[in-house]
């Protein structure tokens, strides 16, 4: 049959050249290709596989930007901005996961967020966090106050405004400060690795979700379990900005890398501590009492605190 008239030219090809030349090499199908030891041994630097898990490979990053490519349009066009809300429940849920329970020696923009950035998130996780502090803190002073005669409650429509200024300030002005510092070290050490601006307002987006949870359980009027909460919150939250952005940092100098990672959880705390003592632990007010007039003609003037 043709398949073994074929086979067996095969065979008197490779015989010829044998004859030809005795010291050819023949390769067959069915062993495997043997990799060079100079390439091996490049694969298997010592940390290779950390830098890779961390902060990826330049194949790796070409194979997720293929992966995941979107349409270039021009910023002017709504279709721009579309793209940075194409993500789906499942990316977005599996991302406050990370968040939440953050995963020892794993990057978070590695991990959840390189392969398709959004602002789908961070948006609504501070819009949603905005709303909760302020019928938080509102339900707060009414508990504090609650029981008192001449208290008469006032909802104060303006922590809304307040919380709302300083949470997308915070959200939006320090990881623009951040990406603006780590381009400018960029250009000092070849080894620092600059995050976009979209994937830095991603991480601190996701970052702020476990204080939508903290402060609702703000609303109980003890102090102790407050402070718990919040040193709780912050542990979580700020172990993915350290993990996060130290590997960035990690190959500057080491004051600078220290000094970096400290600022970042610095804000981060201060953000907590000051949206914790300024709605929640707010002073009780002196609220003047009905004035009561004496029997001997005088006039008595009570407070209630």
């Amino acid at each position: 049959s043709l398949p073994v008239l074929y086979l067996f030219a095969e065979f008197d090809d490779a015989a010829n050249l044998l004859a030809a030349n005795p010291d050819a090499t023949t390769i067959s199908i069915d062993e495997p290709v043997e990799i060079p030891k100079n390439q091996h041994s490049r694969l298997q630097e010592p940390g290779r596989e950390e830098d890779d898990e961390l902060l990826g490979t330049d194949d790796s990053d070409k194979t997720e930007l293929l992966a995941g490519q979107k349409k270039s349009a021009p910023f002017w066009t709504f279709d721009y901005y579309q793209t940075f809300f194409d993500v789906d429940t499942y990316q977005v849920l599996d991302r406050i996961k990370g968040s939440v329970f953050p995963v020892p020696g794993k990057n978070f923009v590695r991990l959840y967020i390189r392969s398709n950035p959004d602002l789908y998130g961070p948006f609504w996780i501070c819009a949603t966090l905005v709303f909760t502090i302020a019928v938080s803190g509102n339900l707060s002073n009414f508990f504090i106050h609650l029981g008192k005669p001449a208290y008469h409650y006032v909802p104060e429509f303006r922590k809304v405004s307040i919380a709302a200024t300083t949470i997308y300030a915070y959200a939006w002005l320090v990881p623009l400060a951040l990406w603006g510092f780590l381009m400018w070290r960029n250009t000092k050490v070849m080894n620092i690795v600059s995050y976009s601006f979209l994937e830095i307002v991603c991480v601190y987006g996701y970052s702020l979700f476990i204080y939508i949870p903290t402060a609702i359980l703000w609303i109980i009027p003890q102090k102790v379990v407050r402070w718990v909460l919040v040193v709780f919150s912050l542990c979580l939250s700020g172990s993915v900005l350290a993990m996060t952005f130290w590997p960035a940092v990690r190959d500057d100098n080491r004051r600078i890398a220290v000094a970096t990672v400290a600022t970042i959880l610095l804000l981060h705390a201060l953000l907590a501590l000051g949206c914790l003592a300024y709605f929640f632990d707010a002073p009780e007010l002196d609220i003047s009492a009905p004035i009561v007039p004496a029997h001997n003609g005088t006039t008595v003037i009570t407070k209630s605190h």
